[in-house]
């Protein structure tokens, strides 16, 4: 029977210290990586629209399907060790994951929240225009409310996986929840009861999240509770 050792975990301040600093880290990326992530995919849902240019439109649907279409670790490496050589400039590895994130959520954010705008009856959109809404009032005030009350539940979706990806970072350097725990395996040994507390962790803060989203729909869409 497996002896199991959580003790060599917490007997030792420095890596409590680690796994709560990694936790920190990960929050921290995954929550500024999605919130930027989410304003550049309105961007990109804007240059995609009727009265875009094409050649906009056709470099936001070419960076979608580019980001969609690649590894989140190709893209990761790439903006770490890639741009650097491109552009010669030089930051640090957890603003390189931070702008890797962000270009990756924004892409498939983008993509849901046109799905979204694609569901919205025609109808309202001629109604507003009746009315003598702007263009600008009409996606602002009509369109993109119900649009992203219509694909909210796969947004916070993405916006899980998002952070669930984080994981990822350790690989350039990162110093996240799983770099943490690589970091207390590879000096007390017992791998199988790290990745165990590691578990736990995650799925800690994912519930966390979770409970955030749902207070954050009952206060964004108020409506949806009185259909």
């Amino acid at each position: 029977m497996f002896d199991f050792r959580f003790y060599e975990i917490w007997r030792e301040p420095e890596y409590i210290d680690r796994l709560l600093h990694g936790c920190l880290v990960s929050i921290e990326l995954s929550t500024a990586g999605g919130i930027l992530g989410m304003i550049l995919g309105l961007v990109l849902v804007s240059a995609q629209g009727k009265s875009s240019p094409k050649l906009l439109s056709g470099f936001a649907q070419g960076y979608i399907e580019t980001v969609r279409n690649t590894p989140f670790i190709v893209q990761l490496f790439f903006v770490a060790f890639g741009l650097p050589q491109l552009l010669h400039y030089r930051w640090s590895f957890e603003a390189s994951a931070l702008l890797a994130m962000t270009l990756n959520f924004s892409a498939y954010f983008a993509e849901v929240v046109r799905a979204g705008i694609s569901s919205i009856p025609t109808g309202q959109i001629e109604a507003a225009g009746s009315l003598c809404l702007t263009k600008r009032q009409i996606f602002l005030d009509i369109v993109l409310p119900q649009a992203l009350c219509n694909v909210y539940p796969s947004l916070t979706s993405q916006f899980v996986f998002l952070f669930l990806t984080t994981g990822l970072i350790s690989e350039i350097g990162v110093e996240d929840l799983t770099w943490a725990g690589r970091f207390v395996a590879d000096r007390n040994f017992r791998d199988f009861e790290v990745f165990i507390v590691l578990t736990v962790l995650y799925v800690a803060i994912v519930f966390g999240y979770k409970a955030i989203f749902n207070a954050l729909n009952r206060y964004a869409f108020p409506w949806r509770s009185i259909r």
